[in-house]
């Protein structure tokens, strides 16, 4: 755990109220309280506010149900100067890798004791959790504290960094536990509420929400195969809420809460939590197990978007399209092709990226599957073998002409020579032109793209040389969208390019 998780927190200050806010709540009350002129509101009648104490009680009744299950998660951990700018920290946002807790660093020249504080909630009786794994990684003393105030020494069982889960235990037996809810069934707009230890101090929170959306991607990863799928939440979220639960109005759980999007590091409307769905079954291998295998087939995906759709000669806006496909893996075996669109897996529609990627990751490493493929606006059936995922094995590896090619997308590129790629770190494999410069609030820009990229394709055909994307580029008819395949960071995409058609030179 590093020393950046709790920084957030360490500077925050005891609680206290202005003495003249101070003032003004006494002037208020004598106010309304010794001035006969000056009279309090009525009461409404109960049977016009009827519909909001029927919330009212229908939320205490789901936050008396929850709160029992639970757990406070204090953690002990001996880390290093070093280790506290890497790690599992670097998968959560950049400024929010203090997601729980204060923390405490002692003996600064020395690999340093660190405290943390998180959330857990009980999954079974005889004392099963579920938190993050951010939470209690690297931990050397894990202390529970239940809703009754009981403090039990805490257990790892089982620990998962690609879907930031793990699983502790407590010796203890007949604990209130939470009900699993499903998480597929969620719709934007349903009440959910989120339960936790917020900044480590206001211990068994419980705030409300809705769900704003699902299957959020997590747009802080560095590694394109990790898992989206997020539900995101307007339900306050803040640090030391880490792993605590999300649940629905029936007092199930939804959601495992794990990041934040926020410029100040504190709750700004945006919360993330990860689904059910995939909680309970990592829970379930962590705990039979003590480690999950996650399937994997080696691609690089994108969605297919009414915006993509007719240069893969598709009727409908769905499906994933095949942007890269690892050298001897599991695709490349099984025949998959760069510009591939992946319809179906085992017969079930596959809607989006978000949606191959879940169901390929759930799959036993050694299942078949069979992959319903168009290619070329023609259907193909590939039988493949699920790979195993490892992290380390699956990480990607990571005289130009100065004059602008082409204006009409706002960008410049330039043949990629070897000085190039030594230059920018680019593999032999990877043949294009490389990016120089990209104007900004142009179409190029707009799409993302960058100095340094290497694009490989031009509406689905090879772009060998800076001269060649310029005539691929302009022969289109003005405002014509472009589709472009472009590496980048070690790992290919394709993204859709609109070109302004009020500028064609610039």
């Amino acid at each position: 755990m590093a020393e950046s998780t709790n920084q957030l927190v360490a500077t925050m200050k005891k609680l206290s109220v202005p003495a003249a806010v101070a003032g003004a709540f006494v002037l208020g009350a004598a106010f309304f309280a010794g001035h006969g002129r000056v009279h309090a509101a009525g009461a409404m009648d109960d049977s016009s506010i009827a519909p909001l104490t029927s919330l009212d009680q229908a939320m205490e009744a789901v936050a008396s149900r929850v709160t029992p299950a639970v757990v406070n998660v204090a953690v002990t951990s001996r880390g290093s100067n070093e280790e506290a700018s890497e790690g599992q920290m670097q998968q959560l946002p950049p400024g929010l890798r203090q997601f729980f807790g204060p923390m405490m660093p002692q003996q600064p020249q020395q690999p340093q004791i660190e405290h943390g504080v998180g959330s857990g909630i009980i999954i079974s009786p005889d004392g099963y959790i579920v938190t993050n794994n951010h939470v209690v990684d690297g931990a050397t003393q894990i202390k529970v504290t239940l809703n009754d105030r009981r403090v039990l020494t805490g257990k790892v069982i089982g620990t998962d960094k690609m879907t930031d889960l793990a699983v502790i235990k407590v010796n203890a037996s007949d604990l209130p536990s939470i009900a699993w809810g499903d998480s597929t069934k969620l719709k934007p707009g349903q009440t959910v509420l989120a339960f936790g230890n917020p900044f480590g101090y206001f211990e068994f929170s419980v705030t409300r929400g809705i769900v704003s959306a699902v299957n959020r991607p997590n747009p802080y990863s560095e590694n394109p195969r990790s898992r989206g799928s997020f539900i995101q939440t307007d339900a306050a979220i803040n640090p030391g809420n880490s792993g605590g639960p999300l649940v629905n109005a029936h007092g199930e759980l939804v959601g495992i809460n794990t990041f934040i999007i926020s410029n100040s590091g504190s709750f700004a409307g945006a919360g993330f939590a990860i689904p059910s769905q995939i909680v309970r079954s990592t829970a379930d291998e962590l705990i039979k197990h003590g480690k999950v295998e996650h399937g994997y087939l080696g691609i690089n995906i994108n969605d297919v978007t009414p915006d993509n759709a007719h240069f893969f000669n598709l009727k409908a806006a769905a499906g994933a399209i095949v942007a890269q496909v690892s050298p001897d893996s599991p695709a490349s075996k099984g025949g998959l092709r760069q510009g591939d669109v992946i319809t179906e897996l085992n017969g079930e529609k596959v809607l989006n990226g978000g949606s191959l990627q879940l169901a390929v990751s759930e799959m036993a490493p050694g299942a078949g599957l069979k992959v319903g493929v168009m290619r070329d606006g023609k259907p193909i059936t590939l039988n493949l073998t699920v790979g195993q995922f490892h992290a380390k094995t699956e990480e990607a590896t990571n005289d130009g002409d100065d004059t602008p090619k082409s204006g009409k997308i706002g960008l410049s590129v330039a043949d990629l020579t070897q000085d190039a790629r030594q230059q920018l770190n680019i593999p032999d494999h990877v043949k294009g032109v490389v990016v120089q410069q990209v104007r900004p609030a142009s179409p190029a820009d707009d799409a993302g793209l960058q100095p340094g990229d290497v694009i490989l394709e031009v509406n689905r055909k090879p772009a060998q040389s800076a001269s060649e994307f310029a005539s691929q580029v302009h022969e289109g008819p003005a405002g014509k969208d472009l589709l472009l395949l472009v590496w980048s960071k070690g790992n290919a995409s394709y993204r859709t390019v609109h070109p302004d058609q009020g500028d064609q030179n610039g």
